[in-house]
């Protein structure tokens, strides 16, 4: 009998956009046979239980493959994390590293309903160690109890350098009216962290003889699927109004703050979130962040985020005819911060 695992550092690969990353870890092998790993990319567009008649619902977007023993070449050294895993691992122990090209996509996962089973569609990261016969095999066929499998998920934290926040003007002319509404919309940045307040800043000069009877905010999320259809999905994960009047030919200024959260998500089939492992909340998936040389079609998915500001108008002389709500549009991006804990890691391992 064989008997191999993987001894991992944390699950959750945390990347900075731009930057290649190395994937380390170890695996324990018993018996020494030819053992090989392997880290796959994919997107799942279809149910697993689907995959029938030879068809599959799982499109590799990349692939690595490398030997772990016999070692072939030279041994680079040790990271600090994988002498920690070592320590773990005994002698037995066969350290590895992938290094992940920075245009890879980050792990999303599409919220499957309450009655779905199986791997939820998205995009998502696989470690696989197995028995080989044949070096250099890549398309040799193992058996699934000669391998053992890790999902593991791509994060991508936020730039340090953050850009001016956006601002839309809106200027309403409607027919009965001489003179327009201006509606100014605007944040102080564009980047925010999962869970952060969002304050909105919204100026009204009301130079028309109607009335705004309320002020809603929305923040909608945009997925486009680009890899097998050219799919979207708009969902609108908050919706909050606000009872304040402006009045005919008057100015009105305030600041909003409102803040965009899975918990009040958890029904919506088709929400796009960051990758999932097991049953681990999670979040919003983050914004996809683009390298302006990136295949967008490698993404398989690509997340966005807008805000709108609308005002609501009072009913007119001939109704909907002569009026209708005002609408200005924010762009939005969120992200999640450069985790404080990185090297805690690190400390545990050694520790134990």
């Amino acid at each position: 009998m064989v008997r191999y695992a993987f001894i991992w550092g944390e699950e959750t690969l945390w990347t900075m956009w731009k930057v290649l990353t190395q994937l380390m870890g170890c695996s324990k092998l018993i018996l020494q046979l030819l053992m090989e790993e392997k880290l796959a990319c994919a997107f799942r567009y279809g149910r697993e239980d689907l995959d029938v008649i030879g068809v599959s619902f799982r499109k590799d977007i990349w692939i690595k493959r490398i030997q772990m023993y016999p070692f072939e070449g030279t041994k680079p050294p040790n990271t600090p994390m994988q002498d920690a895993l070592l320590k773990k691992a005994g002698d037995q122990g066969h350290p590895f590293t992938f290094d992940i090209p920075a245009h890879l996509p980050c792990s999303v996962s599409l919220q499957p309903a309450p009655e779905d089973a199986g791997k939820p569609c998205g995009v998502d990261y696989e470690v696989k160690a197995y028995i080989g016969n044949e070096e250099d095999e890549t398309d040799e066929k193992v058996e699934k109890k000669d391998t053992c499998r890790l999902i593991i998920r791509k994060i991508q934290y936020a730039p340090n350098e953050l850009a001016a926040g956006p601002k839309t003007d809106l200027n309403k002319q409607f027919m009965t009216a001489d003179k327009p509404i201006h509606v100014e919309a605007s944040m102080e940045k564009e980047l925010y962290y999962h869970g952060e307040p969002i304050p909105i800043k919204v100026k009204v000069n009301n130079e028309t003889s109607k009335v705004v009877k309320k002020i809603k905010i929305s923040i909608h999320q945009i997925t486009d699927v680009l890899l097998y259809s050219a799919d979207k999905y708009h969902k609108c994960v908050l919706s909050e109004e606000f009872a304040d009047q402006i009045n005919a030919n008057s100015t009105f200024e305030k600041e909003y703050r409102v803040t965009p959260l899975l918990a009040n998500n958890k029904e919506k089939r088709g929400l796009s979130l960051d990758g999932r492992l097991k049953d681990e909340d999670t979040n919003l998936a983050s914004s996809t962040i683009l390298l302006p040389t990136t295949d967008k079609q490698m993404q398989g998915l690509v997340v966005s985020y807008k805000i709108k500001v609308t005002l609501v108008m009072g009913g007119g002389l001939l109704g909907s005819l002569t009026l209708s709500d005002i609408t200005a549009e924010l762009p939005l991006v969120l992200m999640s911060p450069k985790p404080a804990g990185l090297i805690s890691t690190l400390n545990r391992l050694y520790s134990q």
